[in-house]
């Protein structure tokens, strides 16, 4: 009879960017079962809208996640714009594109120099986060915050671009291009790399459909699920088409990602050569009543805002659903049959976000 033995796999661990703790129940170094624990980190700041003036708590949503801070701002003022029907500037809007088209870029730099943390490539993972750095240099120039951007409010955004500066910043990001591709072809071609990650943590598109993956843990599946796709925002202005790949594995789900990095510099070139003249903000008066929900994209994945307010400045309820949460159920799948030694990369797959998951 074969001996099943419970190891407990986190929060503390030298791989793991975040304090996920799992139950993993092992057999002759297969994992059988993952029972996922969360819960460490709770903060509740859902609750706080209870005594944050709606107009403010767009800086305790920042707060949500550092990582997609700008998007989870931005999503929170489209509730609260849609509720109280206040049109956003044109100019307001691709500014808001080219903010969160940075924001991805420097997710999934991070992720991926986690990820080669994770296989014991350190000067790869130095080289990713050296990358990282020049895209939080363009995000303090034209927000004054590096990881909290603060830009973005209700109605519009705090900070402008200069034509000058936009055209420079993609001058730049094209030359970062080359030096991305460099990096990111030892993800796709070197040996002991595609060895780790081919065929490791197939999800199937069906499991990854009906467990509710988002992001880039759904399109490494071929499922076609990108939030973008709504055209919310100047998102309908600019040519777009989710990244997909088919196997499901863990290779495909770094592909999807570093393709995403070349994605997201071309959809910053086209906000550029877009973005009109005009106001960046409207004059916001009186207080929200009713309720709505918005649906965006982040790193990564889906995100949901669900807010209800009731006429006074403190919203009555506030529900976010972040991309991590969604994607716990498509991780306890792929754990299961894996050997012990995959945990960690299988976890970092899903690129995990606790602080997001544990509002």
């Amino acid at each position: 009879m074969t001996k099943r033995t419970i190891i407990p796999f986190g929060p503390q661990h030298p791989v793991l960017p975040e304090p996920v703790h799992l139950e993993l129940a092992v057999e002759d170094g297969k994992v059988v079962e993952a029972i996922p624990s969360v819960g460490f980190i709770h903060r509740g700041l859902e609750k706080l809208v209870e005594k944050k003036d709606f107009f403010d708590f767009v800086f305790v949503a920042e707060r949500i996640c550092g990582i997609c801070s700008f998007i989870h701002g931005m999503t929170y003022c489209m509730v609260i714009e849609e509720i109280m029907k206040l049109e956003v500037p044109d100019r307001a809007q691709y500014l808001r594109l080219v903010w969160s088209e940075l924001s991805r870029l420097h997710s999934h730099l991070l992720w991926l120099g986690l990820m080669a943390d994770a296989f014991g490539f350190e000067s790869l993972f130095m080289h990713c986060w050296r990358l990282r750095e020049k895209i939080l240099d363009i995000i303090e120039e034209t927000t004054g915050g590096r990881v909290i951007f603060g830009s973005c409010k209700v109605g519009g955004v705090r900070k402008d671009i200069s034509a000058d500066t936009l055209d420079r910043i993609v001058k730049v990001l094209h030359e970062y291009e080359r030096e991305i591709k460099e990096i990111t072809d030892v993800f796709i071609a070197d040996g002991s790399v595609k060895h780790r990650m081919s065929g490791v943590g197939v999800l199937s598109k069906e499991d990854a459909y009906h467990l509710g993956a988002v992001g880039p843990t759904a399109r490494g599946s071929g499922v076609d699920f990108d939030m973008r796709k709504l055209r919310y925002g100047a998102y309908k202005n600019i040519s777009f088409a989710p990244v997909l790949e088919t196997a499901g594995d863990c290779y495909s789900r770094c592909h999807v990602r570093i393709r995403e990095l070349f994605q997201s510099i071309d959809l910053i070139d086209q906000a550029a050569r877009k973005i009109p003249a005009g106001p960046l903000e409207i004059k916001v008066s009186g207080f929200p009543e009713g309720e709505f929900f918005a649906r965006t994209e982040q790193p990564r994945g889906e995100v949901i805002y669900y807010a209800k307010a009731n006429g006074t400045k403190f919203l009555q309820r506030l529900r976010v659903r972040t991309p991590t949460f969604a994607n716990i159920p498509a991780l306890v799948k792929i754990l299961q049959g894996c050997d012990v030694a995959d945990v960690p990369v299988l976890i970092l797959t899903i690129d995990p976000c606790i602080s997001c998951t544990e509002r």
